[in-house]
This record gives structure tokens, sequence and C-alpha cells, in this order.
């Protein structure tokens, strides 16, 4: 008999005693004082002439590297304690001290790559060379490219100083007014958000509408605090940009995603023409649902044609991950079967915790944490799944130098959805009944109509929201309109009941350091099937090519990454072409199972 894995995440081997940890006390303190040190280092580092001048430079990128890991493992442990608890203020607190010491580091990091560029071409080739500096070339050629793109010195130090309060301050107060809701369901009944989302995948139509209803007026009592909150988080945004005259919104997020323009227009591109056969898929699930049409709270609404809801504990759970992880690649078995063992998941569906899910890594300890709420529906088991993803793919980089460890968030959206996809894939392979495989294949289309459609309305609501802001501050009802807009084309009007107040209940539109937290799933998920094709293809040698990928994806451009990895261009059609098929293939079989019913 397997191991009972336990559903609540160890933090203690991290630091002990929570937020009141002397540890981490200890940790910050030290980190500040190097980050002191490093500050007035980079003021009095002459620029190198020769190559023979690199011994201090390498000094400076070990203790960044050092200030950094120390950082980021002291704020992801006060993110877990946050997220599984919402009443703990003092990580709340902390956090803030944290905010301010990142801030510090980026000045002192802007006015380091300032001098990056006053570097002659000729002795920065040179330097790049230099063993030690040679394996992150491309993280260093790329600090000092885009810093030509930013301000000067002084307007990055005033940037960096105000984004404290400015970004973070607006992220963060969001946050606290989503932790102080309650969902009241009726008279005697009052929920968070976060079960409040899961009772919205009720396959009660009735249960789904009542809590939909519920849900969106606790929004709507509190959307004028939601519209002040995103204008200034947007405004902020703005003014940077202006200071640094760019032009174009969607400059920052794709630089962030080491993404093409052409790559994003031509998977939209090819999303757009494809809609068609998915809107299909929406009528077809609306007639198996008994309704004329799907509202939007019905889009991700479990398909039930005999008995139950399939249910999985969180014991079944975690095997049935393991067990098709393996049939893929044992390496990743082996480590999610290390994550599952050693607590690295918070799980528990209780009260008081943070809706929604994420992983996050601890650099120092080279280990990461889990956070989501269970509830045992296969889309939970998918998520779970989604999340190991991202785990895995920290793991595989544990052991590259520091730099090349950061990757974009399109390609960190890659490997969660594959994980995903195979237990999707997975599940429906395994299905024993006509009824169930429907039910299954339904579940998995499903992602690609949250990935093509929802996240597509994101999208068109972000790009079209911050052109209009350019001009002012918009009402509530001003956001209202555009949401709707958007979801309106995503779903080519496919639906009875859209989701205005999404813009408010979607923790993503305010998250302060990433602008445009949309696109890049749409793009790891597509990008992820071109992977999961290829892998088909190769035969025995997929689990080291796929490690051998991931391995990239902190050290190259998206483009780059594919064409090497895959051996196609993501800037044509063809790419994006040939990876809907796939999708376009489940919907054929969906429609072609259900044709009689």
């Amino acid at each position: 008999m397997s191991d009972q894995y336990q559903d609540v995440f160890e933090l203690d081997s991290i630091y002990q005693g929570g937020s009141s940890s002397t540890e981490l006390k200890e940790t910050l303190e030290k980190a500040k004082e190097t980050l002191d040190h490093f500050i007035s280092d980079i003021k009095n580092w002459n620029i190198p002439e020769s190559k023979e001048d690199s011994a201090e430079f390498l000094l400076l990128i070990n203790q960044q590297a050092d200030i950094s890991k120390n950082l980021m493992n002291a704020s992801s442990y006060l993110e877990c304690l946050a997220s599984a608890d919402v009443t703990d203020e003092k990580a709340v607190e902390i956090s803030a001290l944290i905010y301010a010491y990142d801030a510090l580091l980026q000045t002192a990091e802007d006015e380091w790559h300032q001098k990056f560029v006053q570097i002659e071409d000729l002795v920065w080739e040179e330097l790049l060379q230099i063993n030690g500096l040679d394996s992150i070339h491309f993280v260093l050629n790329e600090a000092r490219e885009n810093r030509k793109l930013k301000g000067s010195k002084t307007q990055e130090e005033v940037i960096n100083a105000l984004s404290v309060d400015g970004y973070q301050g607006w992220s963060d107060h969001y946050d606290t007014i989503v932790n102080n809701m309650r969902i009241k369901l009726d008279e005697k009944k009052e929920i968070s958000p976060g079960q409040a989302l899961n009772l919205l995948n009720d396959p009660d139509h009735a249960v789904r509408k009542a809590t939909f209803k519920a849900y969106t007026e606790a929004w709507q009592n509190n959307r004028r605090i939601f519209a002040d909150t995103l204008n200034h988080l947007a405004g902020f945004r703005l003014a940077k940009y202006a200071i640094r005259d760019t032009k174009e919104v969607l400059n920052e997020p794709l630089t962030l995603n080491r993404m093409q323009p052409e790559t994003l227009k031509a998977m939209w591109h090819v999303i757009r023409e494809q809609k068609p056969i998915f809107v299909s898929f929406l009528e077809r699930k609306a007639k198996l649902l008994g309704l004329e049409k799907l509202s939007f709270y019905d889009v991700e609404a479990p398909l039930l044609l005999e008995g139950e809801p399939k249910k999985y504990s969180y014991q079944e759970g975690a095997e049935f991950i393991l067990r098709h992880f393996n049939a893929f690649s044992p390496k990743m078995a082996e480590f999610a079967e290390h994550a599952f063992k050693n607590r690295w998941i918070e799980a528990e569906n209780r009260d008081n915790k943070r809706p929604g899910g994420f992983c996050t890594d601890f650099p120092i300890n080279k280990e990461s944490r889990i956070f989501m709420t269970y509830d045992g529906a296969p889309g939970t088991v998918a998520t779970l799944a989604h999340e190991l993803g991202h785990a895995f793919h920290s793991y595989v980089l544990r052991d590259e130098p520091y730099e090349n460890t950061h990757y974009a968030m399109n390609v960190a959206e890659t490997a969660s959805t594959f994980a995903e996809m195979i237990i999707a894939d997975a599940a429906v392979k395994e299905a024993k009944t006509k009824a169930e495989k429907i039910t299954l294949l339904e579940d998995k289309i499903g992602r690609s109509i949250a990935f093509f459609m929802n996240i597509h309305a994101r999208f068109l609501f972000e790009t079209r929201f911050y052109e209009a802001r350019k001009k002012g501050v918009l009402t509530a009802n001003s956001l209202n309109r555009l949401m709707e807009e958007a979801q309106r084309e995503a779903y080519m009007d496919s639906l009875a009941e859209y989701h205005p107040e999404f813009w408010a209940s979607k923790l993503h539109f305010y998250i302060a350091d990433v602008p445009f937290y949309n696109f890049p799933y749409t793009f790891g998920y597509l990008f992820s099937l071109g992977i999961y094709q290829h892998a088909r293809k190769t035969g025995s040698s997929y689990e080291d090519d796929y490690i051998a990928l991931l391995k990239d994806t902190g050290k190259m451009t998206t483009e780059e990454l594919a064409q090497k990895h895959l051996g196609v261009d993501l800037t044509t059609a063809s790419f994006w072409e040939d990876t809907l098929a796939v999708t376009e293939e489940d919907v054929r079989e969906f429609l072609r199972l259900t044709e009689d019913m």
C-alpha cells in the first residue's frame, strides 16, 4: 500500500516559527546588510576596460544572486503563510518590508545595468567569454539591451521607490479587500470567494445560478473600490511608460515574455479563425444540459450523463497523477512522489484560505510549495497536476546558475499545462463507458475553451482598458461594459449571460509586476500541445528531450527555444494551426459521440 499523503504543506524546514520566525528575521537582516554592501559596491564599480577587470564583475554577480535568492525564499514563505491563512496579518506586514528591499535592489540593478551599456562592445564580448560568465551570457546581454529601453538613472530610481506603494500597494489593497469578502448564499450561510468558485462548478444548474448571483452581487457591492484600485494600478504603469517614452502598452509584457509581437499576432489570428468549431461544442453542451444557451457560469460546469459526478479523494488523485506521469516520464513521476511524500502541497478544502492556486519556489532550499483548494473533482486533479508541472520545471533547473532559472511566464505555463494535459488525456483514455468518455472529453475540451475564449476575453479587455485609461479614469460601469464587450467577442456572442464584473473578481488583473497576465496561458497551452506532438513522434528519447527544453527556458528567447527544440517558427501561422488541430479533433470526437443525444 502506498503512503497516505497529507494535504497540508510543511513549512518548518524552510523557516521555523511561522510569521514570527526568528530565523526568518535573521535572514532578512542579513539580506539587508548584504544589499547595502551591494548598493555601495555598484556605485563604486568602475566600468571594465578589458577582460582583466572581470574579478569584481563576477563578485557583484554572485552578490546579486545571493540577495535575490534570500529575498525570494522569504517572500515565498510569507506568501504561503498568508495564502493558507488570510488572518495572518504579520505575514502581510513582513511582505511589505521585502517589497521595500526589492525596490532598493531593482534601483541598484538598474544603475549597474546602465553601466553595462557604457562598456565598449568589444570589451563586453570578451567579458562574456570568461568562465563563469559564458553560461549566463544570454541573461547579461538581455539586461544590457533592456536597460537601453528605460529612463535615466534618476527616473528609474524614482519609479522603483514609488512602486512599493504605487504598484505593490494597490495590489496588496486588492488582496486585503478580497480576503475580507464573504459570499452570502442565504440568511445563514456565508462562504469565502474561493469556496464560491468551487460551487460555480457544481453539477446542479440551480446551485450554479444562485451562487453566481450571490458571487456577482459581492463584487458589485465593492465595485467602486475595485475600480479605484485597477485605475490606479494602470495609471502608475502608464506613467512609467510615459517616463520611458514607451508608446505600445504591449511592449513590456512581450519583453517580459521574451516574445516577438509577430508570434502573439499569429497565435491570436489562428485562434480567431478556428473558433466556430468551439462554438459548436458550446451549443452541443447547452443541449446536453437542457439549456437553450450556456451562461458564463455554465461553461465550466461538469457534464453528467450517468450517476453522480466522479470524485477522487486526495489520495486517489495523487495516485492517478503519479501513475500517468510515470507513463510519460518516470523522472517526472519520481519528482511528484517526492513532493507528495514531503508535504510540498497545501490542498485542504477549508475556510480562511485565499482563492486560486500557485506554485512558488525556495531557491535556497531548492524546493517548491504548491497552494490550492482540492475538492475531488477531475478539474482539481488537473489543477494539482498543473502546479506539479510548475514545480518539476523548477526542479530540473535546480543546478543551473541562478540567473538562468528566471524563465518567462509563457514558458512557465508550458510545463504546467503539459502536465495537466497528460492527466486529461489519460482520464479520457481510461474511460470505461461511452458516457464516461463524453464526460471526460468535455472536461478536457473545457480547457481549450478557457484558453481560446476566456483568456482571449481577458486579453481584449486589458488591451482596450489600457488604451481607454490613457484618456482618463474609467468608472465601474465603463469597466463592466468593456468586459462584457470583450466576452461577447471572445465567445462569438454564443452565451446567454456574461460576467461583466469579471474585471473585479479576477486576481490576475491586479498582479503588480506582470501586466497582461493572460496571453502567456494560451501560449503555454498551445506550445505544450506542440511539445506533446513532438514527444509522440520522437519516441524513446522524449523524456530527455523535454527536460532539455525546460533547461533552456531561462537562457533564450521563446522563438529560439521553439526553433532549437521543435524546429518550428512561432511567428508564422503553421505551428499554431497544427497545434489547434489537436484540440479540434477532440471537439469532432465529442460532437460525433453526442450526435444522437
